[in-house]
């Protein structure tokens, strides 16, 4: 949850959300898989640049211990390819 003067932005399941509520739908999550130290620096960067040369859109959110993206549900499997070919390990939960 982030807040500001002009807005109110919740990140959670899409099944929680009220059909009429204003909402990007249809997101599928990325998560970095460990507890990241703050001093590391590039790791969004290290997803998000091959993401965006295959023009794959992201939303990013950085919670305390790690990173998440989250990607348009037809792009999930552009993502995963674009990922693995730069190098990162991607593994599939259902």
């Amino acid at each position: 949850m982030t807040e500001t003067e002009e807005e109110l932005s919740l990140v959670c399941e899409e099944t929680l959300l009220p059909a009429d509520l204003k909402a990007e739908r249809r997101r599928c999550l990325l998560r970095v898989e460990s507890t990241l130290a703050f001093s590391l620096t590039g790791i969004v960067a290290s997803l998000a640049v091959p993401l965006a040369e295959v023009a794959v859109s992201i939303f990013a959110v950085s919670t305390y211990d790690t990173d998440y993206l989250l990607v348009n549900e037809g792009d999930l499997d552009h993502a995963i390819t674009a990922l693995e070919r730069a190098g990162h390990r991607v593994q599939r939960r259902t």
